[in-house]
């Protein structure tokens, strides 16, 4: 499958766990390289998944000058997006339990912008996925952050951890989406490079 890519060597740009493990999942060849401290503000103007989408191609952008021809670069970017306010990862576990306590009995969104660039084109798009927390308690917030320390995910949670199993109570779209890469739809999209 996906015989269009064999002419490039595919590198995801991402020091995720997650990322790695689900992009291996398409069965593609790739490589991994992570550019440290790529730059992820944005415009305060900017709403949404139009925010991950901005991070997704200013990830490419640094990698653009080191690429070489024949390399196919994936960069995603995920945020919550709750109560019209973008959740990244948080700070410390202070920010952790606060982000969670705010998701709980609450549905938010989760969005996943992928930029596919080569040194020719680049395509983008953004996926959508809403989630639905059941309400938590403090003791169970206060349990995950200590247990499984989720500063290094978006909104403070993994779907695939203990707080998606006690808390999830309902997805609309991507589950892979919430995780951090939309697979099935980038599978599509990568069916489109030339």
């Amino acid at each position: 499958m996906l015989d269009n890519l064999k002419k490039y060597k595919v590198v995801l740009a991402s020091a995720s766990p997650r990322r790695r493990e689900l992009l291996a999942g398409l069965d593609v060849d790739f490589e991994i390289r992570a550019l440290p401290d790529v730059d992820e503000s944005f415009p305060a103007d900017l709403q949404g998944g139009d925010i991950p989408l901005y991070i997704s191609k200013k990830k490419a952008d640094a990698y653009r000058p080191m690429m070489a021809d024949d390399e196919l670069v994936i960069t995603a970017d995920t945020i919550v997006w709750l109560d019209d306010k973008a959740l990244g990862k948080p700070v410390d576990e202070k920010e952790a339990f606060a982000m969670i306590r705010n998701m709980s009995g609450k549905t938010h969104s989760v969005f996943t912008g992928v930029a596919i660039t080569t040194k020719s084109v680049q395509y983008s798009f953004v996926a959508q996925s809403d989630v639905t927390f059941a309400e938590l308690t403090d003791e169970e917030i206060e349990y995950y952050v200590q247990k499984y320390r989720p500063m290094d995910k978006a909104g403070a949670y993994g779907a695939q951890e203990w707080i998606g199993y006690i808390g999830m109570s309902n997805i609309v779209g991507s589950y892979f989406n919430v995780m951090g890469l939309p697979v099935q739809r980038l599978y599509s999209e990568l069916k489109l490079i030339p």
